[in-house]
């Protein structure tokens, strides 16, 4: 399958709302360091999650640039995973540049960031790569969209 522009996006739109939610959902009340009640770390945490969606799609316009430049004009599955890294430093920058809005950066720990972002990428990448394409056996030949 060659994933289009508009299918990538959906899917990251779709498994970052679905399977982000649920395990921002578990994580937020045993992240480390997050000051506040549990609506306000709630909030914090919800927050990073629709800023990493937010910033997505403007990586997927990057990503598809870049895809032009390869012969198959395909995303390797591995460097699909590895995205993790330049995705998560800049979110990380933004908190720290208090350019989410209602967050105030300096209030996130490194350490809940890191967990929090790591749990919920990995989980959304794995559900992606296997379990998403059972129930959606058509989600291939239709370029990755749901729509």
């Amino acid at each position: 399958m060659l994933p289009t522009l508009f299918g990538r996006i959906q899917i990251r739109i779709v498994l970052l709302l679905v399977v982000g939610g649920f395990w921002t959902t578990l994580l937020t009340p045993i992240l480390p360091g997050l000051q506040g009640s549990i609506g306000l770390r709630y909030a914090t945490t919800y927050m990073i999650l629709v800023t990493t969606i937010v910033v997505g799609i403007l990586w997927e316009l990057l990503y598809h640039l870049l895809m032009q430049f390869r012969w198959e004009k395909d995303w390797p599955t591995f460097f699909g995973l590895v995205t993790i890294i330049p995705e998560g430093l800049l979110i990380w920058g933004l908190l720290k540049l208090n350019l989410v809005p209602f967050i105030h950066g300096p209030d996130v720990p490194l350490l809940a960031f890191i967990i929090l972002f790591v749990i919920v990428w990995i989980a959304q990448w794995l559900t992606a790569n296997g379990p998403l394409r059972v129930p959606f056996v058509r989600w291939r030949f239709r370029g990755g969209r749901f729509v």
